[in-house]
């Protein structure tokens, strides 16, 4: 069968359909990768060191020897693990290494021979890479969802989904809540580049819609990881559905999801912003969790995040952006999705 080889667009639909072996080592893969690729190294992070030294210390040549012996060991089990990855369907795969060099080729070539269709992603990852980036300077069709720490706005943009709208969850891509407190359950976020992947195929699927794409008010910031300026930039330009809920129902609800956590984490969160909370207030809140008193020492940490985001939403106002405020009485998402759609549409 001729291995076919494809540009990064077609890879795109063909993904949906078929799996995409990523042939680098195991190190460049954990690093970042096209979002649902399998790895499948024909090298292992050694071998892959000991190749470029000899690379580059002896010459070309020896190091395409070793690389040989290394693969000719594992052509069974690479034949065996394209069949497991298959399983249940049809003998095709996506094929590609960093920049559509060997390691893809001697892979498409083993697959090849075993009998698979072989589809040979030109420019590798690296082309990929080369995809990604402009994704963040296209111009897109946004809602922003605003309102204080609290307001449950994951919640409705949930809901939103729920009705057929179309969102984007920054903070699930990022695994991070946002704040000094987002990542109390100590889950590791993905590098900046693999955030970057993940975000521009949302982008991607999300805007083959003409519909209006919501995404959560956000800084650019989100615990390690950074919204790419650009993009952000459009983010803070577009309409923002401030959500108004009051502050005592969204305490209510702090407690309930953070309440859980055991000390020493809320803690550590706490002394992450002392500076910014000042020796007091931070004084304060750390007596009232000690003595097990939740709300108190989180209505001290909420007023803290509600002055951070009024400031921002000055700024907003003065540089004339669109805020539609919507008044809500209570954190329930569903209710609140209803009624910014119910704004959206006299708006």
């Amino acid at each position: 069968m001729p291995i076919t080889k494809i540009s990064c667009d077609e890879l795109l639909e063909l993904r949906e359909k078929l799996p995409v072996l990523d042939v680098r080592s195991p190190g460049e893969f954990q690093k970042a990768h096209i979002p649902s690729a399998f790895s499948f190294p024909i090298f292992s992070n050694e071998e892959r060191h000991i190749i470029g030294t000899t690379y580059k210390q002896e010459s070309r040549e020896k190091a395409i020897k070793i690389g040989l012996d290394f693969f000719g060991k594992k052509m069974v089990p690479l034949v065996e693990e394209a069949e497991r990855v298959c399983a249940d369907k049809k003998k095709e795969v996506i094929v590609h290494c960093w920049r559509g060099g060997m390691r893809s080729a001697a892979i498409a070539w083993l697959l090849d021979l075993y009998g698979f269709k072989i589809f040979l992603l030109s420019g590798g990852y690296k082309g990929f890479r080369r995809w990604v980036v402009p994704q963040f300077e296209k111009d897109y069709n946004l809602m922003i969802l605003g309102g204080c720490t609290g307001a449950n706005k994951t919640g409705v943009l949930t809901e939103l989904e729920n009705n057929g709208e179309l969102i984007i969850d920054l903070e699930k891509l990022a695994v991070h809540k946002g704040s000094a407190f987002g990542n109390l359950d100590l889950m590791p976020q993905p590098s900046q580049e693999h955030f970057e992947n993940l975000l521009a195929l949302e982008l991607y699927k999300k805007t083959k819609s003409d519909k209006p794409v919501w995404l959560e008010s956000e800084s650019q910031r989100i615990g390690l990881i950074n919204i790419p300026f650009s993009f952000h930039k459009k983010m803070v330009a577009a309409p923002l559905f401030y959500l108004d809920v009051p502050f005592e129902h969204r305490l209510a609800l702090l407690v309930k999801q953070y309440g859980v956590y055991n000390k020493e984490k809320i803690l550590n969160a706490i002394v992450r912003i002392t500076k910014k909370l000042g020796g007091l207030e931070t004084k304060t809140a750390v007596n009232a969790l000690l003595e097990d008193d939740v709300a108190s020492c989180f209505s001290i940490l909420l007023k803290y995040y509600d002055k951070l985001y009024y400031r921002s939403l000055e700024s907003g106002k003065k540089e004339s952006r669109k805020i539609i405020e919507v008044p809500a009485n209570n954190t329930d998402a569903k209710l609140n999705s209803n009624l910014i759609l119910n704004y959206v549409s006299t708006n």
